[in-house]
């Protein structure tokens, strides 16, 4: 060893000669291995067999089957620590291929290998010496020649990148220096080709991809990847030129095998001469040294040493270190060392520790030296991230089965400041889209957030698992990795379950299995991509503040005795969670596992003062060494920590505190359980020593210290938290001293400063300070300290619940604002100050070139676009009117799924003088819109673009904006004045053109592309004072500007757009006189101006084709605004050629001369002229362009741009002559239809259709040119509201409008950018609409910009490229359980008719349609359908329909008269008794309704249902029922939708009764009073009647399903509930839970009556006996259903009694949802799945039969109703889905309705019905249309079979039936004296005839008083009807 030493000393004495400086020294690398074969003996490896792929080798070296046993040696770390001590920096170790991936495939490796060799690295890393790691040595396995043996040319490659790539996962985070191949002639010999040369290039391939995806992906911390080269080593000489040829930019230094001959030194110096001609400048690692015939080097070893230094580094070859294995060869004392290093550190004296080595570091730095900021980088691969925790923002604390944790308790328990609580919080559970759109505009490569145990376990143990809880963590991590963001989870920070806090929590052993099993579940669940996991944050807190002063959850104070156990436990359990990763998961994963520790700097409060000194490193090892110690050291705690306690028990007469003990096999056990070591760190304490320490249990008292503060650092809003910045570094490098040294990374995990909620609460300066100067000094750690900081973690993302003083803190970069329901996120100055140091990776001493690479962008190809002719009067183009017009609503509403092409861009849009401000900023010159806006009057509020967004300041914040949106493309414009103050090329502003360098380079660094416009509006006010663009001057002086800016910025911008919207310039400036320049000229300038632009932009289009387009590549175009119009009437020629005449005028007035012929269109130009001439001008007003002209301006653009925002319906019109006019030119007259929804621009109605018809117009009409939407969006009036619901809809149509134009009409749309990105100063609104994804606060100077959810919702499309299907919206083909049944339904008052025929009373529905104006067309259900008298063609119907059920009502009125048993109609009852018998006769199951609204009017005037004596009526009316038709009755519901019998008929009174003066009140009695009624009958049933009829009896309720408006905000969420409890609940908690109503409604109810002075709840109560009476009286759930809302909460003033107003939940539509014929119904299929299943899991999973459902049309009749068939195909696969997938219990299936009928108040207008009845024929003949056809299929198939399957039998086409104005069924009739009947009515009349003629003459009496009885106002019945009598 001496010899090495003395070698060693002697390299560093020559040195100097060589110019290698100290510092290079220090790096320099020794490099040891493979092992001695002394020590290769004592591990028993020298005897083993070898494969046969190793017999080639001809070798025995240990190292290659190091891990034949699976093991590493127990030797190995004194060998490897002496090594270290020796001076040896760098270890070999060669990876055997064929036994890690034994077959060669990386799915299939040998885990024991890969373990034992992370082993064998981990012994390496920990004695402090690096791996040197060879993927492969020698030959090649044969499992690998085999399989590259006759493959592609590549095999080899493939393989070896497949094994390089699994090594680099494997063992990457312990190596960072590599050679890919070593022994190069044996593995070019065991290659599978003859020609050396293919050998060659076959491992010359291999090489350069793998340090290809090593650097792409795995070299984050700097790695280096290189190969071995040999000289002299017997390799082919062409091959070696190849190799080296092959290899000199795929290596990062160069690796020499080196022999060297003694006495033989000039053929050494030739042939490594030769070796640096080729490999100049490149650094060399000696990476193999044999010595040859150098017996005297024993002896002197100097001599051949300084022989080979010399030759190498006498060319100033950078030698970065060498080989040292055959100096320790010759040594033979390596391992009596090893054994007598335990004596020799005996015998020496005692070391130092870590805090006093580091405390004598820093103690004497002056104060200029300690504060100086060190202007410098982290090394690449360094990691920045943000954080959260889950119980600081997630809130949901009981949603979706979410377990209650200690932190909900210890908040609802008032133990919060101001009595706050966590239960919304952030609302981040709502809000994942939300939160990782902030993490994309910040842009980490970390988000460190934890997991809520009781979301994923709500009682804390695996028996139960939440799985929606599960689902929002998969959501979060997938669009984390989405956005290439890591996640960093947490297992466990502080919020436990209260079920086992309940169980003793940390005290209680027992967590410990519970906690691993939890980490069990989320390693195998989340742990294929989460590859960080943190298993305790913070554990000190949990500890101290947890159970020491019971500060946190559970509030125990218990200092010395719980909180030492507590830490006990915890660190038991964060060691058995890492083995368990360590064991069952790592190899897989390839994670990494570690904890969190928070610790304080403390220094000495006098340094001068020793015990200050060691009083201080006591305060770090009671805070930190309590954890570190045992995980990062020996397993146990410090010395120190538990000297203190044991003396502090010995001077107390009590014990004081009880540390408790490790075993020997726990402190194994514990040892080492960190992959990394997590650091949490705020502030600093002055630390001074106390002699006197008193008995008590503080930790302060116990370690015999005091804690205090330098009165001179900066105290932050937290009384705990003071800035010291320097604290940190001293810290960190404490924890490398002590704990990690060059083994252990260390990230920081937490680092921040809290801000008070008051004052500013954006602009965070305290927190940017605070944030820059501790980062500075962690990179002072990290480049002048040497320490291993691989990560630093801001906290937080957003302001959470911070404890225990709640939202009074806050830690974020992004203010929430915790008033505001939607729970806005604003990005603080501390945010946008972060972000710039993430993307600068630190603080560089300059700001980087200006970069000019490509951006990743898809540009469009520049190409000469086709001539095209002028365009015809009307254009062809109006083909697209022949197309759309036509289309019905259902056509032309159907939203369409899909995506865009691959290289679709997606942008936002913005403009100079709208968002920029700066307006007279650094030299900026005047614009035509700051004199304007300027003068008061001019605009709304006399706003002005003065400051504006204040754009030109924030850069940085505007590129964080776009990055979150994830956008391809940002269009926005300069501003002429900006640039040319005055216009004009001699006044260049190089402060403005500094600011579009730095925007447009900020967008090219983030893969932004920029679409700049030169001409946005903002014309410089020097050229407007010359005339503006009525001045031909104009065109040269915007070529002049335009050629600037393609010189100045051309690099790096390709696609340009010379004019925005011309004819907003040309119309609104110089013909309206709206904008400025404000010349009202408007017969005239327009026409003058537009000749300007047109010939202005075709100059700047040639100056960028001629000079800039060869070596700039871009494209460029103008952009004109258009609006879509609709003829008036399509069907009218006029309105067709006006349609188009309006368009010529709007956008072919410019687009006409670039895109076809260079002149006006002729419609223009024709409209003019004629016009001009009537008005007695010499000339047309319209310019002429020369032919030279023409030619000039044809074929200026390479893609066609517009702006877009509304459609207008047109026709033509005679306008005045006078005065001169553009708009009168037309010669049309525009409007918009009311039913288009609003903005706040009246002019501006979405009209989403017209996006595609008007896309298909620019295909038609200009030859489907590429195609570029540069403006969307649409203006709201909402100040400070986020939620924008309406921009959604507006963007969801839009979109899918340009969706539909790219998919299915094949239009070159290739491009889409919303207006705008932020809202903005809006022309002459002012800052009073708002357009923007971004709201912008006017008010406040820093104009903080907050995402709105239309941003987040933009973001989601472009992720998304387009609109695809949801995946649970796919079509699910199958089969409902066989004995499902299907049925068709009706309600006696909507068909019957017969309303006084035969007896029957009058009904409140009688009553109610013939009051004025109560029902539509003042319609009546006199007659309805008449089928009172056609039982018959009413059976026909539904035999053809294939159903097996029909459910009927029994109209009450029609058997009951006076709604009393008094008398009973046997005339009705018998209607009733025939119909069941004629179902039964067609083998149908009758489904009979006793009450479907129509009460008796003679129970109505006693009160109807307000009178609780109805319960008793309804009991006896359905005794009588279930008495005279329960025999055949087997299907009973007691009520139809008793929701609407109560709201509708006594709250609103929109439906009968009509009653609404109580609405507060009346419904909830009606509804009472309805529950106790259906109650009574069902027990009536099932004691009386039940065992011998065995039916089943229940209720049909009625309900929407209801969706939040807002599905990320709590408030919604929770508006939903209640609505559907306001809804659905309201009668079915009572009858399907516990017989009382919902606690939603009680609560809410009770509350509104009291705060209206009312002594108690306006909702009636239950009796005790009265809820058991109601409870469970169902035998199913029956459910009608049409449709879904979207639902928020709103505010009634107190004083509103009405059900409404208790509800407080308001109901709008989806506007992409299809209409139907109801304007209540909306198409929504998805809400059906959902309510089927909230019914399920609500209700105690109840077997279900769905009793209504079906959609409406209006307007004429259309047997061809695709609607229909499209409703039922989509609804009931839904219910097959809630079936299928979801296990509910659905038993059948009844659609609404038979037939069009009366319905309700809306009469005859709305038509549900499978068969049409024509009203207006006295005969009301009934036709199918094609949806019965559909739906019997359905019915036949008993579901979808699946086409993949083949034809099915029950698709079987049947033979059509040619509809005719006859029932179904009456075509197969018989002749019957003269009457056309079926055969079987024909047999049965026969029987009656037969009947009649043995009792004539009582027959003939009962016929004469029949029809003294009948009342003359009705029909004449038929012959049929007279039949069935």
């Amino acid at each position: 060893m001496e010899l090495l030493c003395k070698t060693v000393v002697f390299f560093l004495l020559v040195s100097p000669s060589f110019g290698i400086d100290w510092e290079f020294v220090q790096n320099f690398i020794a490099i040891a291995g493979p092992l001695p074969s002394k020590l290769v003996n004592r591990v028993h490896l020298q005897d083993q067999a070898l494969p046969k792929e190793a017999q080639c080798l001809a070798v025995s070296e240990a190292h290659d089957y190091l891990c034949q046993q699976g093991l590493v040696a127990l030797e190995l770390p004194q060998y490897f620590s002496h090594l270290r001590e020796i001076g040896v920096t760098h270890y070999k170790v060669f990876l055997p291929w064929a036994r890690i991936l034994p077959t060669g495939d990386a799915r299939k490796p040998d885990e024991a290998q890969v373990q034992c060799y992370q082993e064998l690295l981990r012994t390496l890393v920990a004695a402090d010496i690096r791996p040197l790691v060879v993927l492969h040595h020698q030959c090649v396995p044969g499992a690998v020649t085999a399989k590259a043996m006759g493959g592609k040319a590549t095999a080899f490659a493939d393989l070896f990148l497949e094994y390089a790539e699994f090594s680099f996962r494997a063992f990457g985070d312990l190596v960072n220096v590599w050679l890919t191949f070593s022994d190069l002639p044996e593995v070019l010999k065991s290659l599978p080709y003859d020609d050396p040369q293919h050998q060659a290039q076959a491992l010359a391939a291999a090489h350069e991809r793998a340090y290809t995806i090593y650097h792409k992906k795995y070299s984050l911390a700097g790695g280096k990847l290189s190969i071995a080269l040999g000289v002299g080593h017997g390799l082919d000489h062409a091959a070696l030129e190849l190799l080296s040829a092959s290899l000199q930019d795929s290596v990062d230094f160069l690796s020499l095998s080196l022999q060297y001959y003694c006495g033989n030194e000039a053929n050494f110096y030739k042939k490594l001469s030769e070796f640096q001609n080729v490999w100049k400048d490149t650094q060399i690692l000696i990476f193999s040294l044999k010595f040859l015939d150098c017996d005297s080097m024993e002896e002197n070893p100097s001599i051949p040493i300084a022989a080979i230094f010399t030759a190498i580094n006498k060319d100033q070859t950078l030698t970065i270190g060498y080989d040292v294995n055959e100096l320790l060869d010759f040594s033979s004392h390596v391992l009596s060392k090893a054994n007598t290093m335990q004596e020799d550190q005996d015998a020496a004296p005692a070391p130092r520790s870590s805090y006093q080595t580091v405390w004598e570091m820093f103690a004497n730095q002056p104060e200029l030296e300690r504060d100086s900021f060190l202007q410098d980088v982290f090394p690449d691969g360094f990691l920045w991230g943000t954080s959260t925790g889950a119980f600081n923002i997630e809130g949901a604390w009981a949603e979706d089965g979410k377990g209650e944790s200690i932190w909900d308790q210890f908040g609802h328990a008032g133990h919060v400041y101001m009595n706050q609580t966590a239960d919304v919080a952030c609302d981040s559970y709502y809000k994942t889209s939300y939160d990782v759109y902030l993490l994309r505009g910040l842009h980490p490569q970390l988000y460190k957030f934890s997991l809520s145990w009781p979301r994923i376990l709500p009682a804390g143990t695996t028996e139960t698992i939440n799985t929606k809880g599960v689902d929002y963590y998969n959501r979060l991590i997938n669009r984390l990795l989405d956005s290439n963001i890591e996640p960093m989870v947490t297992l466990f920070h502080w919020d436990l379950p209260q079920a086992l806090q309940v169980l003793g929590g940390w005290q209680n052993d027992s967590i410990i299995d519970a906690f691993v099993n939890y980490a069990d579940f989320c390693f195998s669940t989340f742990g294929d991509r989460v590859k960080f996991w943190v298993t305790f944050h913070e554990p000190w807190v949990i500890s101290y503040a947890g159970y020491g002063t019971g500060e946190h959850p559970p509030g125990i104070t218990d200092p010395g005795v719980a909180s030492y156990k507590v830490a006990h436990t915890i660190l038991k359990a964060h060691a058995k969670v890492w083995h368990l990763y360590n064991d069952k998961y790592r190899s897989q994963q390839l994670g990494k596992v570690g904890l969190v520790l928070n610790s304080d700097w403390a220094e000495p409060k006098t340094p001068a003062n020793s015990e200050d000194v060691r009083a201080s490193e006591r305060y770090l090892q009671f805070m930190l060494g309590w954890f570190a110690h045992p995980v990062f050291v020996n397993g146990d705690y410090p010395d120190i920590l538990k000297a203190q306690i044991q003396e502090t028990n010995q001077q107390c007469s009590t014990t004081v505190a009880q540390l408790p003990l490790f075993t020997e096999e726990e402190k194994s056990w514990v040892k080492g359980t960190a992959d990394f070591f997590g650091l949490s760190h705020y502030t600093s304490r002055l630390v001074s020593a106390v002699t006197n320490g008193t008995c008590t249990a503080s930790y302060e008292s116990i370690g015999h210290f005091s804690v205090h503060i330098d009165p001179s650092w900066p105290q932050a809003a937290s009384s705990w938290i003071h800035v010291v910045p320097w604290g940190l570094r001293r810290l960190l490098k404490f924890v490398s001293q002590e704990y990690t040294g060059t083994r252990i990374p260390i990230y920081i995990a937490g680092n921040g400063v809290p801000t008070e909620d008051t004052g500013d609460l954006i602009n965070d300066a305290l927190r940017v300070d605070y944030f820059r100067r501790y980062i500075n000094e962690a990179l002072k750690a990290v480049k002048l300290d040497e320490v291993d900081v691989r990560s630093y973690i801001a906290r937080s993302l957003v302001d959470g619940f911070e404890g225990p003083v709640g939202y009074r803190l806050r830690f974020g970069l992004h203010h929430v604002n915790f008033e505001d329901s939607d729970r806005p996120r604003t990005p603080k100055a501390s945010a946008y100050f972060y972000s710039s140091v993430i993307a600068n990776n630190g603080f560089p001493s300059k700001v980087l070139d200006r970069s000019s690479a490509p951006v990743v962008f898809h540009q469009p190809m520049p190409s000469k676009l086709p001539y095209l002719p002028a365009s015809e009067v009307p254009s062809k183009a109006k083909i697209v009117w022949e197309k759309f017009s036509s289309q019905t609503s259902f056509e032309k509403d159907m939203y369409f799924y899909g995506t865009f092409p691959e290289d679709f861009t997606w942008g936002v849009s913005s403009s100079a003088y709208q968002i920029e401000g700066g307006w007279d900023a650094d030299g900026k010159g005047p614009s035509i819109w700051d004199n304007f806006t300027h003068v008061p009057g001019n605009i709304k509020n006399n706003d002005t673009g003065d400051v504006a967004c204040d754009s030109y300041n924030k850069v940085e914040e505007d590129i964080y904006l776009l990055r979150a949106l994830g956008v391809k493309n940002y269009r926005f414009s300069l501003s002429w004045s900006r640039i040319f103050p005055n216009g004009r090329n001699n006044s260049i502003n190089r402060h403005g053109v500094d600011y579009y360098n730095r925007l447009i380079d900020g967008l090219v660094a983030n893969n932004i592309a920029p679409i700049v416009t030169l001409y946005h509006f903002d014309l410089p006010q020097a050229l407007q004072d010359i005339g503006g663009w009525e001045n031909s001057e104009m065109i040269d002086l915007f070529d002049s500007f335009a050629d600037f800016c393609f010189q100045t910025f051309g690099d790096r911008v390709k696609f340009w757009i010379t004019l925005n919207e011309p004819q907003v310039i040309a119309w609104v400036g110089y013909g309206t006189g709206e904008f400025p320049p404000n010349v009202k000229d408007p017969g005239s300038a327009p026409y003058r101006v537009a000749h300007i632009l047109l010939k202005a932009h075709a100059r700047v289009y040639h100056t960028y084709d001629d000079k800039y387009r060869a070596s700039q590549g871009g494209v460029i175009a103008l952009c004109p605004n258009i609006d879509w119009v609709e003829p008036q009437t399509p069907s009218n020629p006029r309105d067709i050629e006006a349609a188009d005449r309006y368009l010529q005028f709007l956008v072919g007035w410019f687009t006409h001369p670039i895109f076809k012929n260079g002149d006006y269109p002729d419609a223009m130009k024709w409209k003019v002229g004629n016009r001009s001439e009537l008005q007695n001008l010499p000339s047309s007003r319209l310019p002429v362009f020369t032919a030279e002209e023409r030619e000039y301006i044809r074929g200026t653009a390479d893609v066609f741009c517009f702006n877009t925002y509304t459609s207008r319906l047109v026709t033509h019109a005679t306008t005045q002559l006078r005065p001169f006019s553009y708009e009168y030119d037309q010669e049309v007259v525009t409007k918009v239809d009311s039913s288009w929804p609003s903005s706040a621009v009246p002019s501006q109605r979405a009209v989403a259709w017209g996006m595609r018809r008007l896309l298909n117009w620019i295909k038609e009409e200009y030859g489907n040119p590429p195609v570029y939407v540069i403006e969307n969006g649409v203006g709201l009036n909402t100040k400070s509201q986020v939620d924008d619901n309406s921009r959604i809809f507006y963007y969801k149509t839009y979109i899918d409008e340009a969706l539909k134009a790219y998919k299915l009409d094949g239009v070159n749309l290739r491009g889409y950018n919303a207006w705008s990105l932020m809202d903005s100063f809006e022309w002459l609104d002012g800052y009073e609409t708002r357009f923007g994804l971004h709201q912008v606060d006017f008010d406040n100077a820093n104009r903080p910009r907050t995402p709105k959810r239309s941003a987040v919702y933009y973001a989601e499309v472009i992720r998304n490229n387009g609109i695809p299907l949801p995946e649970e919206d796919e079509f699910l083909y199958g089969e409902f359980p066989e004995n499902f049944v299907w049925g068709v339904a009706t309600a006696a008052y909507q068909i019957e008719g017969g309303w006084r025929a035969d007896g029957k009373g009058l009904s409140i529905w009688d009553k109610y349609t013939h009051t004025p104006l109560r029902i539509s067309n003042d319609d009546t259900g006199d007659v309805a359908c008449d089928s009172y008298h056609r039982i018959e063609e009413d059976v026909e119907m539904l035999k053809s329909l294939k159903v097996s059920r029909y459910r009927f009502s029994v109209s009450w009125s029609r058997v009951l008269p006076d709604g009393t048993t008094r008398y009973i109609n046997e005339k009705g009852l018998n209607y009733y008794e025939r119909l069941v018998d004629a179902l039964l006769a067609a083998n149908i199951v009758p489904q009979v309704t006793l009450y479907h609204w129509d009460l008796p009017q003679a129970l109505q005037d006693v009160g109807g249902w307000e009178n609780d004596t109805i319960v008793q009526r309804f009991k006896e009316y359905a005794d009588l029922l279930f008495k005279r038709l329960g025999d055949k009755v087997k299907f009973w519901i007691t009520l139809n939708e008793p929701f609407n019998a109560a709201y509708q008929g006594y709250g609103v009174g929109t439906a009968a009764p009509g009653v609404s003066i109580r609405p507060g009140r009346a419904p909830y009695v009606v509804g009472h009073n309805m529950i106790k009624a259906h109650a009574e009958a069902w027990h009536l049933y099932n004691e009386t009647y039940r065992a011998k009829q065995g039916g089943l009896i229940s209720i049909t309720l009625n309900s929407d399903w209801a969706e939040p408006r807002n599905p990320h905000k709590q408030e919604d969420i929770d508006a939903a509930k209640q609505y559907l409890e306001f809804f659905l609940g309201w009668f079915a908690h009572p009858i399907f839970k516990n017989g009382d109503y919902n606690e939603v409604m009680k609560t809410r109810i009770r509350e509104r009556s009291l705060a209206q002075g009312l002594s108690q709840s306006r909702l009636p109560e239950f009796t005790e006996s009265e809820k058991q009476r109601i409870k469970g009286t169902y035998d199913y759930f029956g459910l009608n259903h049409y449709t879904t809302v979207l639902t928020y909460k709103i505010n009634y003033p107190a004083g509103i009694l009405s059900y409404d107003s208790d509800r407080g939940v308001a109901a709008v539509s989806d506007r992409s949802w299809l209409s139907s014929g109801s304007l209540w119904l909306k198409v929504t299929p998805f809400g059906f799945r959902k309510l089927l299943r909230w019914i399920k899991e609500q209700y105690n999973h109840p077997p279900i039969y769905v009793t209504e459902n079906g959609v409406s049309e209006r307007g004429a009749a259309d047997l061809n109703d695709p609607w229909r068939t499209h409703y039922y195909r989509s609804y009931i696969d839904e219910a097959l889905k809630a079936v299928v997938l979801d296990g509910v219990d659905l038993r059948g299936y009844t659609a609404w309705s038979l037939m069009d009928n009366l319905e309700w108040a809306m009469g005859f207008d709305e038509k549900f019905g499978f068969f049409h009845v024509n009203f207006t024929d006295p005969s009301l003949p009934r036709r199918p249309k094609a949806s019965a056809r559909y739906y019997s299929q359905i019915i036949n198939c008993n579901g979808f079979p699946d086409p993949a399957t083949g034809p099915h039998p029950c698709l079987e086409p049947e033979p059509e039936v040619t509809p005719t104005d006859t029932a179904p069924g009456l075509s197969d009739s018989v002749q019957f004296l003269g009457l056309d009947l079926t055969s079987q009515s024909a047999e049965i009349a026969l029987y009656v005839l037969f009947v009649l003629s043995v009792v004539g003459a009582l027959g003939l009496a009962l016929s004469a008083f029949r029809c003294r009885k009948t009342p003359k106002s009705l029909h004449k019945q038929s012959h049929t009807e007279l039949t069935k009598m």
